[in-house]
């Protein structure tokens, strides 16, 4: 297949990219937050516009689902893709990378829906994870922008 017929693709990707981290941080800002509600005896004061602890959590886990559909559609796109332009898999460490990110982003998930007062084991690692991942969007990113340097005129 040529390649202008993959623009939109690389398009959808990058915004997906870009979505994924921006939901990374966010969740990163709201798991803060409910941290320090959780360790806190004050009334929260930020963010003025949330109610309270349910309300955050919420949208922690709102903006976590919204994360793993983007990291799912940027592996689809990926493979998708990839077979398209070279007709295998296997070019570069990026596909390492966003494996490593896929099974990283699973795993937190996976993890924040076993978190309770009974399972000491599951915040610990959800939080463990999501420290490594900053690592793999890092890896992920710097391996794709030489994966995308491929595909520019």
């Amino acid at each position: 297949m040529n390649l202008p017929s993959f623009i939109w693709l690389w398009k959808i990707a990058a915004w997906s990219m870009g979505l994924s981290i921006l939901a990374y941080l966010l969740l990163a800002l709201t798991g803060i937050w409910m941290f320090r509600e959780r360790n806190s005896q004050q009334l929260p004061s930020f963010p003025w516009f949330m109610g309270g602890r349910g309300e955050m959590r919420s949208l922690h886990y709102i903006i976590g689902i919204t994360m793993v559909g983007l990291v799912l559609l940027l592996l689809a796109i990926g493979i998708v893709g990839t077979f398209g332009h070279f007709g295998s898999l296997g070019h570069s460490s990026h596909l390492v990378a966003g494996l490593i990110v896929v099974v990283l982003v699973l795993l937190s998930a996976l993890s924040a829906t076993q978190i309770s007062t009974r399972r000491s084991w599951a915040r610990p690692l959800h939080i463990g994870v999501n420290i490594i991942l900053f690592g793999g969007f890092t890896w992920v990113s710097l391996t794709g922008w030489i994966v995308v340097q491929k595909y520019l005129p």
